[in-house]
């Protein structure tokens, strides 16, 4: 029976207060001090990790049940981990995780290296690659709006890209020309270099696409998730929480980012837009007639 290893990557820093989120407090524009921006920070990456795993139980019990229907099926398995730097940072991202209690599977912690961020996401994907897994899917944990099915599409897609003899790609954007989700597999024939530190202005999402094209390497596309760096990136996330609150009383698959949304009431923080006086030119047309 042939065996494979998939990897889910959450890249991190610790919720310290200064060291994350920065442009959402006072000091450069934003509304929240240090301590609140870094608890904002702190839930929305315990939503994120939480909904990758469901993911991936969804995913391990589809391939259970293949296995059991068909013996001669591939075996998969689905690890978690999660990469920080340096690596005194290592022993800050365990105990952020333990005071919650237990997770419902083990995490695996990393220390990415680098002299860029390109370095630091290359790095890490060896690492991993090197402990024989075929497959890794990264998402950031400032994306709590992140949709659970994009996880578990884009290990299907790798998956599926695998058994058609020809390693693929998966990417999601961002709202910013960058991206919320990316994955590839071992012997896909594409790094992260020229990506996020580029000198010559090209975004990082038209960066993958050269080198997808460059080596004619198959890929997928999921729809944008933003990440939220800014106010009006929280307003948007915040609105478009509410939104997957309401709409999974009906959509029971929906993950629900209870955590932040929980503190967004907890800080009182109200979403508002201008007034809009704009008259609808139509009704013109409409008293014509």
């Amino acid at each position: 029976m042939a065996e494979r290893k998939n990897a889910l990557l959450v890249f991190s820093k610790p919720p310290i207060p200064g060291m994350v989120k920065t442009r959402l407090t006072t000091e450069f524009g934003g509304f929240l001090t240090p301590e609140q921006a870094a608890e904002f920070f702190r839930r929305s990456l315990y939503d994120v990790c939480e909904a990758s795993m469901h993911a991936l139980f969804e995913l391990q019990a589809q391939n259970d049940a293949l296995v059991a229907e068909d013996p001669e099926a591939t075996r998969i398995t689905y690890d978690f981990f999660v990469s920080t730097t340096p690596a005194s940072n290592v022993e800050l991202m365990k105990e952020t995780f333990d005071k919650i209690g237990p997770w419902p599977m083990e995490i695996h912690y990393l220390t990415d290296a680098g002299a860029t961020f390109d370095d630091h996401f290359d790095d890490a994907f060896k690492q991993i690659f090197d402990l024989g897994y075929s497959s890794i899917v990264s998402v950031g944990g400032d994306i709590p709006t992140m949709p659970k099915s994009h996880v578990t599409q884009a290990f299907q897609w790798l998956d599926y890209f695998l058994d058609e003899g020809t390693p693929g790609f998966v990417q999601a954007p961002c709202q910013e020309c960058g991206t919320s989700l990316v994955g590839f597999s071992r012997n896909t024939p594409i790094d992260h270099q020229g990506i996020y530190y580029n000198l010559n202005g090209r975004a990082a999402l038209d960066g993958y696409v050269e080198k997808l094209k460059a080596e004619n390497i198959p890929s997928a596309y999921f729809s944008p998730v933003a990440d939220i760096d800014e106010r009006t990136d929280l307003a948007h996330a915040i609105s478009c929480m509410r939104a997957i609150e309401q709409a999974a009383k009906y959509q029971p698959d929906l993950f629900v980012p209870r955590r932040v949304l929980d503190w967004i009431d907890y800080m009182g923080i109200v979403v508002s837009t201008p007034p809009n006086d704009e008259h609808d030119p139509r009704q013109y047309i409409d008293e014509a007639e």
